[in-house]
């Protein structure tokens, strides 16, 4: 190149010589000349540099005999024109060696398939050559470039980050690179001369198997680090042995020996098995290839269990060991587990049969042995379940089948589904079992049998039982209707929806208790009452029994209980009672009546009572007063009225005093003086009262008290009145020459006073009334009374707190008993 850019100056130069310089000219052009064809020698023929070569020789060529034909004369024309024919050929030859060099080079360049991409300095557009069919059959050009459509992905994108370090930075590369076709390929990448040249060439031979050894080792390389880093970081003991030493461990290796490193221990040679489970290792790997066994190895200072896995591999042997104490527990914990279920399942009242895949019998409980009344030596053998069906068939312990294999085959469906079935058998023998079968998840099914013959024989008596108790419901007249926990109607009968005027299908949409009382509302609209049902209803805690009555917009009056029932329900009911309750009204009224009259009878007795008293002493003063000999004498016949008017005015005071005490006792004013009562002496005392009666009526009075009688408290006059009253009945009722009994015994509670008589008795309908006011039965008595004695007698006693009790024998007498109490604090409470 050097040569023609001098042989362009010299031309130029030339033009402004002279003839008298053509042959300086001449001269000068001679070197450049030679120096031209020598840089052309290489060149090849084909080459384009070549050619511009070529075509600048013309052109100085001709402009060289243009200056000739200027310069020189005609005489130098011809010369000018031989040594320009002799520099052609001297040219052409050397185009023609140029050219054969550049085929042998071009030859020997592409004798193997490869391409060749160049980028010249600044170009981005890059000049291709060699055999581009090597990796697109189809393909040409620059499509050559879009390194994706042959090469896979992570292939593509190294070899363009290759190419753009190679143009950018002048980093040369050599990669390996599998092409989509399959094709081994080698891709080499240089900068040379101020160009970027990429080299692209299938692999062949040697250099293929040495690429793919390469990549080989490469892939090892990674596999062993990503193993070794996987080893160093489990959590297992992994140890390797090369000729009976170690010659790895592992991290876990290490802290499990207390080493440093895996190194360290390999260095110390720590064993990490005790010498016995060595020895016993080395045996069994020389007689096979593996040793598996859970052995207890002190780890950390800490003795465990361990799976030990070795195995021999090559010429060394690898180990690992794995932490298996948690599963050792759990095992154990799994065995005692399962012997606890099995011996609950012992005390099972159900019979529990459990057949493995192999559809053998692997457990059964008692209550299944006793169920079907086999042997234990057969059972013990593990039969299978068909054996087991086959001896109860044949001892006609099996429902009745047509087809019994068809039932069989139905039955044993269960060992290849995911679900429980159940269903119940009717022996015939008359019991009802019901059957449960249940796959395992290890395969094989459990039986559950349950004898539920009593079981639909309480369900079938339920069941009438619940329908009689509707029957009974729906016949009731009392409407009832039972709410659930909810607040929803669960269950009413006709009555309710009768008394309450809904409708059946209001009622069979379970309406809740509020939407009831909206309903109910036109009958009833009592704010309260509903909120206490609905309380009774609703309620979570305390729940209680609430009754209410009802009285409706219609007249009608309802008595409105609530139950709470043990299932969280509750029960209303409600009765119609307005007749009831008319009655009762009209009952009240009476008895206010009555007790109106009641009272204004003893007010008026009282009042009457206390007129009477005063005339009655007026007149019993007069007559004592006439009587009294110092008034002057009185003829027979006047004294005999005077007599007759002081004992008519001494029984109507008697009298008058009695009805007064009555009155002031059913008042509650009577108030007792309390005080130590002698019994003799109060007898004494009633009997003095009723001597002249004695004498009069011949009567005989007997006295049997206690020696020991003693005293108690009580009101003296009182208890006096009491006995003159007992007295003067018995003495009213004894025949003539008859004999009263009177006496007194001591318990360990009260002292007891009886009077007898021998009179008529009392028949047993009158004995409950003879205490009543004005109770008058004159039948077989001499004198006929107000019938106020004993009733006096009765209130008396009971303000002591004692009581009165009557015996009578129609036809023998009768004897009248008081228990005064010997309890003062009896006594006092009575009395206040």
């Amino acid at each position: 190149m050097s040569g023609i850019v001098a042989m362009r100056r010299t031309l130029r130069s030339c033009t402004s010589l002279t003839r008298s310089g053509l042959l300086g000219f001449a001269a000068a052009l001679l070197p450049v000349r030679h120096a031209w064809a020598a840089e052309l020698r290489p060149l090849s023929a084909a080459s384009p540099l070549f050619d511009s070569a070529r075509q600048e020789i013309a052109v100085l060529t001709a402009a060289a005999a243009l200056l000739g034909f200027s310069v020189l004369a005609a005489i130098l024309l011809m010369r000018g024109r031989i040594r320009a024919a002799r520099n052609e050929a001297r040219l052409r030859a050397s185009i023609s060696h140029l050219q054969l060099q550049a085929d042998r080079y071009r030859a020997l360049l592409f004798a193997e398939p490869q391409i060749l991409i160049s980028w010249a300095a600044g170009e981005n557009r890059p000049q291709i050559s060699g055999d581009t069919a090597l990796v697109m059959p189809q393909g040409s050009g620059q499509r050559i470039l879009a390194f994706g459509t042959w090469l896979p992905a992570d292939g593509a994108a190294q070899l363009d980050r290759a190419v753009e370090s190679l143009r950018e930075h002048g980093e040369g590369f050599l990669l390996n690179l599998t092409a989509s076709n399959g094709h081994a390929l080698e891709a080499i990448g240089r900068a040379i001369g101020g160009q970027a040249i990429v080299r692209i060439r299938e692999l062949a031979g040697v250099r293929r198997n040495l690429a793919e050894i390469s990549a080989q080792h490469q892939k090892l390389l990674q596999e062993t680090a990503m193993l070794r880093g996987f080893v160093d970081t489990a959590p297992w003991p992994i140890w390797t042995r090369q000729g009976g030493a170690l010659s790895y461990a592992n991290l876990a290796y290490a802290r499990a020996t207390e080493a440093v490193s895996g190194e360290d221990a390999v260095a110390r040679r720590i064993e990490l098995l005790d010498t016995s489970d060595r020895t016993e290792l080395e045996r069994v790997l020389v007689a096979g290839d593996t040793f598996d066994a859970r052995l207890p190895i002190v780890a950390r200072g800490e003795r465990r269990m361990f799976d030990v896995h070795v195995k021999n591999i090559g010429r060394g042997r690898v180990g690992i060991a794995i932490d298996a104490s948690e599963a050792d527990a759990l095992s154990q914990a799994l065995v005692r587990m399962a012997d606890a279920h099995r011996r609950t399942l012992d005390q099972l009242s159900s019979g529990v049969a459990v057949f493995d895949g192999q559809r053998r019998l692997a457990f059964y409980n008692d209550s299944y042995r006793r169920l079907w009344d086999l042997e234990p030596a057969f059972l013990d053998g593990h039969p299978d379940d068909s054996s087991v069906l086959d001896r109860l068939r044949a001892a006609r312990k099996l429902p009745e089948q047509a087809d019994f294999r068809a039932w069989k085959a139905k039955l044993h469906e269960a060992y290849r589904a995911v679900e429980t079935a159940s269903d119940t058998w009717y022996l015939p023998d008359g019991r009802a079992l019901s059957v449960v079968t249940t796959p395992n998840p290890e395969g094989g099914v459990t039986y559950l049998f349950d004898d539920v013959t009593k079981n639909l024989d309480l369900a079938r008596r339920f069941d009438g039982l619940t329908r009689v108790q509707r029957e009974t419901l729906d016949s009731l007249a009392e409407a009832v209707a039972v709410f659930g926990s909810d607040g929803r109607a669960q269950l009413f009968n006709p009555a309710f929806a009768r008394m309450w005027r809904l409708s059946p299908e209001s009622l069979r949409e379970r309406p809740h208790i509020d939407t009831v009382e909206t309903l109910c509302k036109p009958l009833f609209d009592d704010a309260p009452a509903w909120r206490a049902i609905r309380e009774a209803i609703t309620a979570i805690e305390n729940r209680s029994d609430v009754a209410l009555k009802l009285e409706r917009k219609d007249g009608s009056v309802l008595d409105c209980m609530s139950r709470p029932l043990p299932d969280g329900a509750t029960m209303l009911t409600f009765q119609d009672i307005t007749d009831t309750e008319n009655v009762e009204r009209a009952l009240r009224e009476s008895n206010e009546a009555l007790e109106a009259a009641g009272k204004m009878k003893i007010d008026f007795v009282h009042h009457v009572s206390y007129e009477l008293r005063a005339p009655l002493t007026t007149i019993i003063g007069f007559a004592h007063f006439l009587s009294d000999p110092s008034t002057g004498p009185l003829t027979p016949k006047q004294a005999e009225y005077l007599d007759y008017v002081t004992k008519s005015t001494n029984a109507l005071l008697a009298l008058t005093n009695n009805i007064l005490d009555l009155a002031t006792i059913d008042a509650g004013a009577m108030k007792l003086e309390l005080g130590p009562v002698d019994a003799t002496k109060v007898i004494a005392a009633a009997a003095e009262g009723v001597q002249d009666r004695l004498a009069t009526d011949r009567i005989r009075l007997k006295v049997d008290v206690d020696r020991n009688i003693g005293t108690f408290v009580g009101d003296e006059r009182r208890v006096v009145q009491v006995l003159y009253n007992l007295l003067a009945n018995a003495v009213g009722f004894s025949p003539q020459d008859g004999t009263v009994v009177v006496g007194a015994r001591r318990t360990d509670r009260s002292v007891a006073f009886t009077v007898s008589d021998s009179g008529p008795g009392i028949a047993p309908d009158l004995k409950d009334k003879v205490f009543d006011w004005f109770e008058s039965h004159s039948q077989g008595s001499r004198r006929r009374g107000a019938g106020l004695g004993l009733s006096l007698v009765r209130s008396f006693v009971e303000l002591h707190g004692g009581k009165v009790r009557v015996d009578s024998i129609v036809g023998k007498g009768t004897t009248v008993t008081c228990d005064f109490p010997t309890d003062h604090a009896a006594q006092r409470n009575a009395a206040e």
